[in-house]
């Protein structure tokens, strides 16, 4: 559940009644399942390890869609849709920039509702313009969008082409706000993403937001009545800076922007596909990769740091930057290729703890309420460093004290928090060539957990069917299962980057290419 603030338990059930939600229902509103991106549902009650096998799970059915799936699918149970009936939803976002509602179970397999963003003559970004094959052949809608389940809207960042300008073509990005329930534009949207900061820039003495090279890539963030937006590049190309963005959720106004590099260039904020993380204060973390950092020295660029914003105005609260800051940059090991966890209040006197690793290969946990700034020589002021084989493009997840953490080309890794520390406890057997991932786990609370990692494609791999593994939770030396153990049944489409699987309510949603694969428990004699 999101950590966002609650309305009146009144005010709620009115609003669930209004929209057809049901309030003890199942949902997947954000990247990750909360707002600290544990990336841990603990709900599931259906899917264990004693049942998650080739013997009992397997693909169920395909959902076609008309572009690539990199964000994760969202979902929530007992949607009213007019005409239609009570479905529960699943919403997948494309890069053809459409976005659609699926009942989850296939039943009809059609698509409840289905709406283009493509309107007034736009058309996705070729990859060509963007000047970076990473995503292509178009690109339109990456960031995983997020839901506002009081209110039934949708939130949703598209990337767009426009009409020629003089001898330059526009590129608009926007702000939609969907109702969950018809897929119709609300609260006078789509919002276009405009803004500036006070630094060298295009005119004035005026930095401005860059809609071709400025790249969504993290996912979308609703907290405290507010959506938050970020950005950094494609490829690296270049002029581009790590932006990030508030708008009000109530009436899609701009309300607060933050730039990581308003004096130099990079610091993008990247995070693999895993989005910005809240605390219950409402502030906002966030890691940059490239650029220069010179905030040691009084300056305002914050290249490969970990941030802490001030939720309302997101101006810098506190913020933790390795020691070789420098040599990160220049060895272009940012540390924002991987998104912050905000693990559960510790006992000791450091209860709040953050986690966050880039391609540098260090795994740094950091006091959230005092986070160290920048010391020389060393990272004596995180609370600990752990070194990895190899680098992570996205984030870490959070089960029963435990952290799983899967770098480029290695085991999956599971470590026991105790005393505000991790320490090894157990690894797969197998590794994982090429592009690291981001890893879900479902629970029925502190029992029955199930790790689920979905093979990523590498940025300059041939093309090869993705394939979903799980793990036992307690223990991520025993396997549970594959997709590959029975392709002919179970292999799911072509791979993407990044995807993270959504695991809810007994079933396993499974973005690629042109498509969802969906996985569950098989029916007898299947």
């Amino acid at each position: 559940m999101s950590i966002h603030a609650r309305k009146p338990a009144l005010a709620l059930a009115i609003l669930a009644i209004t929209f057809g939600l049901r309030t003890e229902a199942q949902r997947v509103i954000t990247s990750q399942y909360d707002n600290a991106r544990t990336g841990t549902n603990l709900n599931e009650t259906t899917l264990t390890p004693r049942n998650v096998n080739v013997q009992h799970l397997g693909k169920l059915f395909t959902l076609h869609v008309d572009g690539d799936v990199y964000a994760q699918p969202l979902f929530l149970a007992g949607v009213e849709i007019p005409g239609k009936g009570r479905h529960d939803m699943l919403f997948i976002a494309t890069e053809h920039d459409s976005v659609y509602a699926f009942d989850a179970y296939g039943n009809p397999s059609s698509p409840l509702w289905q709406v283009s963003l493509l309107k007034d003559g736009l058309t996705t970004v070729p990859a060509d313009d963007a000047q970076c094959p990473f995503i292509a052949p178009e690109i339109g809608i990456t960031s995983t969008p997020v839901i506002d389940p009081d209110s039934g809207t949708l939130y949703v960042l598209a990337r767009t082409k426009g009409r020629q300008v003089l001898f330059e073509h526009e590129y608009p990005q926007q702000l939609h706000a969907l109702n969950v329930t018809t897929g119709q534009e609300k609260l006078g949207g789509p919002k276009e993403i405009d803004a500036s900061v006070s630094g060298p820039g295009s005119s004035g003495g005026k930095l401005a937001f860059n809609p071709l090279r400025d790249n969504p890539r993290a996912a979308m963030l609703l907290s405290r009545g507010m959506v938050y937006l970020s950005w950094a590049s494609a490829c690296d190309v270049g002029p581009y800076h790590g932006w990030m963005m508030a708008y009000d959720a109530q009436t899609l106004q701009q309300k607060a922007v933050f730039n990581a590099s308003p004096d130099g260039d990079d610091s993008g904020i990247w995070a693999g596909d895993t989005g910005p993380a809240a605390d219950q204060a409402g502030d906002i973390f966030v890691a940059t990769g490239n650029g220069r950092f010179d905030a040691n020295k009084s300056g305002r660029d914050y290249g490969d740091t970990l941030l802490k914003l001030e939720g309302q105005s997101l101006k810098i609260k506190d913020y933790f930057a390795p020691f070789n800051v420098d040599a990160l940059n220049a060895g272009d090991s940012d540390l924002g290729s991987g998104g912050p966890m905000l693990l559960p209040d510790q006992a000791g006197a450091q209860p709040h703890l953050a986690v966050v690793e880039g391609k540098g290969s260090t795994l740094y946990l950091v006091n959230r309420d005092h986070m160290g700034h920048w010391q020389p020589g060393s990272d004596s002021h995180a609370v600990q460093t752990i070194h990895l084989p190899n680098g992570v493009f996205g984030s870490m997840t959070y089960w029963n004290h435990y952290v799983y953490v899967l770098s480029d080309s290695d085991a999956l890794r599971q470590f026991e928090v105790k005393e505000g520390k991790l320490s090894p406890k157990a690894a797969s057997s197998n590794t994982f060539p090429g592009v690291s991932a981001t890893p879900t786990v479902s629970a029925n609370g502190s029992r029955d957990g199930v790790v689920w990692i979905l093979r990523s494609k590498g940025w300059n791999s041939f093309d090869q069917a993705a394939a979903l593994y799980a793990y036992d939770a307690a223990d991520v030396g025993h396997e549970l299962y594959t997709s590959e153990q029975n392709a002919g049944r179970d292999r799911a489409g072509l791979a993407l980057r990044f995807n993270i699987p959504t695991v809810v309510n007994g079933h396993v949603y499974v973005g690629a290419k042109h498509e969802v694969d969906v996985y569950g428990l098989l029916p007898p004699g299947k």
